[in-house]
């Protein structure tokens, strides 16, 4: 996976857990890990070199640099410096249940999500993957959630919410460690506001913001099931698998609710 001389990027399929296998498996479950390096060449850095090697070529040669030969020029320093550049790697991890058919990506946008199933595809010619949708929107679960119906069974509201009004104004207000009840909120929602984002806990185990796009965010799992993982292995390895095992098993099970409490998924979908 590491970049040659002159590759800006390169991306590779990668060890989830610091050995050499490229997948970990348990229960039907499958973990695995995209990794991207790239070089970090600014183009400030090409502009500086090109700018003093334009100034000497002038001052020498007595005439102005024109587009093309700059455009050239560039290109060369460019050439001359990737390999010496700084790289960075990062790591996209995913998760394929396949019990219930859903692969579970842990990226921060979207765009690095796509990255890895760009990837996927390529690695196995075509994989028929398509985004989760309800019957209901998560915007309108949310809103009627805080306005008097209550969080479905296993799920309470914690304290972050963000608002948005639907007209032109795009007026957003957002909390954080606030009480999410009383008047304040009601007319807010009364004046036409959403609710985008709504902090969530299901079943006192793990909370979440969930979003709009039916994104998970800020995934916690609390301290009751850090408590069953630590008093039942003995090694980093023994660690390793039950905290996926336990891991996995309630996400699962939180996504299957959480779906339940959207009005499921659309029929034939």
């Amino acid at each position: 996976m590491p970049c040659s001389g002159l590759d800006k990027q390169s991306r590779g399929w990668v060890s989830c857990r610091n050995d050499d296998r490229l997948v970990h498996v348990a229960n039907k479950h499958i973990l695995f890990a995209l990794g991207v390096e790239q070089k970090l060449l600014p183009a400030s850095i090409i502009n500086r070199y090109a700018k003093e090697r334009i100034a000497d070529i002038e001052a020498q040669q007595g005439y102005k640099v024109g587009r093309k030969e700059t455009k050239d020029l560039k290109e060369a320093i460019t050439e001359e410096l990737l390999p010496r550049a700084f790289a960075v790697q990062r790591t996209t991890y995913a998760w394929l249940d396949l019990p219930n058919g859903r692969l579970i990506i842990e990226a921060a946008s979207a765009t690095k999500a796509e990255e890895l199933l760009e990837f996927l595809n390529k690695t196995l010619d075509e994989l028929p993957v398509k985004p989760l949708q309800t019957e209901i929107s998560p915007v309108a679960a949310m809103t009627d959630w805080l306005a008097g119906e209550e969080a479905p069974i296993g799920f309470s509201i914690d304290q972050e919410l963000e608002l948005r009004a639907t007209g032109d104004s795009r007026a957003t207000v957002r909390y954080a460690n606030h009480a999410l009840e009383g008047e304040e909120i009601l007319a807010h929602i009364a004046a036409g506001k959403r609710a985008t984002r709504l902090g969530l806990t299901w079943n006192n185990r793990i909370s979440f913001v969930l979003t709009e796009q039916l994104q998970i965010k800020r995934l916690t799992f609390l301290d009751i099931i850090k408590e069953e993982s630590s008093t039942l292995a003995d090694t980093a390895d023994e660690m390793f698998e039950l905290d996926f095992t336990l891991m996995t098993g309630e996400l699962a099970k939180m996504i299957t609710e959480l779906t339940t409490a959207l009005g499921g998924e659309p029929a034939g979908k």
